[in-house]
């Protein structure tokens, strides 16, 4: 994921900008610039921060943020360029959402909301383009994100599960959100997620299974065809 964002974004028109009549003498020392200079601030200081003009803790919360959000298209889309799209997408509309940001909820819960938007804008316009060009959509290629066979096994065995329980996997498992969060964003009950969770990594334990003894058989034959020049000699000298 590049890093060229935050120097574009903060040419732009949306940022957030306080009355000239509220300006301080001297922009660079104002409070929200010096707040987000101080080290180990939360994520939610660090956005009002911004939404008081600092470009600082825009900057700040995109270094702090960019991978998690990569990686969260990356996981739900096939191609990793259109993942980089998407997350420069996310926070651009967090940009242009700043000035009606309150701190209702975590910050990290607040922009992976705006991240489910996008997503779901994505894949109607992707499900429009291949209806109007008859196209079906091709199964995503996942050699580009697992390095290992059986992180590629992984991958499908949480493509079998119910798009419900897919994405609660996902949120939990790889985007380490908890479970109020994933309750929040998904407009759940609390308990649906638990039991639904419970319920996903069960089946997951089921279909995972047969997969790791099939990895293991694979690794052992090689082994075993490599020992089998030895135990020969050691026929051939007896």
């Amino acid at each position: 994921m590049q890093d060229a964002l935050p120097a574009f974004v903060l040419n732009s028109e949306t940022l957030p900008r306080k009355p000239m009549s509220d300006a301080p003498a001297n922009p660079e020392n104002s409070p929200a610039q010096a707040e987000a200079q101080q080290p180990s601030l939360s994520d939610e200081r660090l956005m009002l921060a911004f939404t008081q003009g600092s470009s600082e803790a825009f900057t700040e919360l995109f270094h702090r943020y960019k991978q998690p959000i990569y990686g969260f298209f990356c996981r739900r889309v096939s191609d990793p360029a259109n993942a980089e799209e998407l997350t420069q997408e996310t926070f651009f509309a967090l940009l242009r959402a700043a000035a009606r940001y309150e701190p209702r909820a975590l910050f990290r819960t607040y922009l992976y909301a705006i991240g489910f938007k996008i997503l779901r804008a994505h894949r109607r316009k992707t499900a429009f383009r291949a209806a109007f060009l008859g196209h079906r959509n091709s199964a995503p290629d996942r050699s580009k994100h697992d390095a290992t066979e059986s992180g590629l096994w992984v991958r499908r065995a949480v493509e079998k599960l119910e798009p419900v329980d897919r994405e609660i996997v996902m949120l939990r498992e790889f985007e380490q959100l908890s479970y109020a969060e994933i309750a929040d964003l998904l407009q759940l009950p609390l308990n649906t997620v638990r039991s639904r969770l419970f319920r996903a990594r069960t089946a997951l334990r089921d279909l995972l299974e047969p997969s790791e003894s099939r990895i293991k058989n694979a690794v052992a034959q090689p082994e075993a065809h490599a020992a089998s020049p030895n135990t020969a000699q050691k026929g051939e000298r007896t």
